[in-house]
């Protein structure tokens, strides 16, 4: 299923010869997700309908949805209609055997690891929104804006002689943060961070939290994330090298909060730097950030993947969520921290640029590269 990746000309020939003039494959690319009913999974399933690379043709979930439609099983969430091939696919256990060539797996972080390993071995390439097997030594955390290179570990997974993998997508909040410390740590290095996120209801699945609980209240707890967010921009934001990555040396801090958002994470972040710029050119790196990856010109490629707000009041989840159909990170209010050198507020889409658009991006990256062809 999955092939060595050939020269970079040659994979590029490949793709080239699979589109058409209206950039369409003819042939598309067979992918399938795990954890389909799940809120990640319905987002999944609206960004794959009509994608011009890719055709959903498995989906799987609990147990007890097997055998089912997948609209008899799903209670689906978002605002547009449930695309009408997907409703009309069969839910299927979560066992390899299935004829695809990418798994998006949204599978809860209980269950995910062994699953997504069984698939690995069987020769899928597996991309993972689960924390499981985010900081394992051989398996990428991966961002294609901010750490393309680190695709090179997973040619120490033990998965050589079937060609699958396991690449893993960040954490939702920890997503936003590194796109936004990404150009400062080229332009000036990074020594520590502080951030206080306010993240939206989304970002805790369906049902999530009861609304008696957040209604007129914001809850200071999320298990486990202050955890995540500290750790996982050390792995995304470090240095591979010699096969394995050095992670890259800041101290952060973290405190994370559920809001009464729909969506969209909000983070209040201070940096202290190892240079000592003007304001004008942070705000410089930020708007001039524009990695490799975007000259591949991705479908799920925003735009631009950081636009800087002057307006005193922005970005807002309301308002600029949605920016570049929910891809790209918002950043505004710059200002002199008291404490550390700035402080600024970030915005990222927590379901799509930090979960399923994020992920589509990554498995795009891929086939893009050479490392999936058909």
């Amino acid at each position: 299923m999955i092939f060595d990746e050939p020269p970079e000309n040659q994979a590029e020939t490949l793709i080239h010869d699979r589109i058409d003039s209206s950039l369409h494959f003819r042939t598309k690319i067979p992918v399938g997700i795990l954890g389909a009913t799940g809120s990640v999974g319905q987002r999944l399933i609206q960004l794959l309908d009509k994608h011009p690379w890719f055709e959903l043709v498995y989906l799987a979930a609990s147990d007890k949805t097997n055998g089912k439609t997948y609209k008899e099983a799903v209670n689906w969430q978002l605002p547009t209609p449930l695309p009408e091939k997907a409703g009309k696919l069969l839910l299927k256990p979560c066992e390899p055997g299935v004829d695809c060539k990418i798994i998006f797996s949204a599978l809860p972080a209980a269950v995910a690891g062994d699953v997504e390993v069984a698939f690995a071995k069987a020769g899928y390439v597996v991309i993972s929104m689960a924390k499981s097997h985010r900081m394992d030594p051989d398996v990428p955390i991966m961002i294609p804006e901010v750490n393309a290179d680190h695709l090179e570990l997973v040619s120490k997974q033990p998965y050589g002689k079937s060609k699958g993998m396991i690449i893993a997508k960040p954490n939702c909040a920890a997503i936003g943060l590194a796109l936004a410390l990404r150009p400062l740590i080229l332009e000036f290095g990074v020594k520590a961070v502080h951030v206080v996120t306010m993240q939206a209801l989304s970002g805790a699945g369906f049902p999530g939290v009861p609304s008696m609980q957040l209604l007129d209240n914001i809850i200071p707890y999320i298990e486990d994330e202050e955890n995540r967010l500290e750790n996982e921009p050390h792995k995304i934001l470090g240095e591979y090298k010699n096969g394995a990555i050095i992670p890259y040396a800041c101290t952060i801090s973290s405190s994370c909060t559920r809001v009464p958002v729909t969506e969209g994470h909000l983070e209040v972040v201070s940096v202290q730097l190892a240079e000592k710029p003007s304001a004008e050119e942070v705000i410089r790196a930020w708007e001039e950030f524009y990695p490799p990856v975007q000259e591949l010109k991705l479908p799920s490629s925003p735009v631009k993947p950081l636009y800087y707000f002057s307006q005193k009041d922005l970005p807002q989840p309301k308002l600029q969520r949605d920016l570049d159909n929910g891809m790209a990170v918002s950043i505004g209010r710059l200002r002199k921290c008291q404490i550390l050198d700035y402080k600024f507020v970030t915005l990222s889409h927590n379901t799509i640029r930090g979960a399923a658009g994020g992920a589509l991006l990554i498995a795009e990256y891929l086939v893009k590269k050479g490392h999936v062809f058909w």
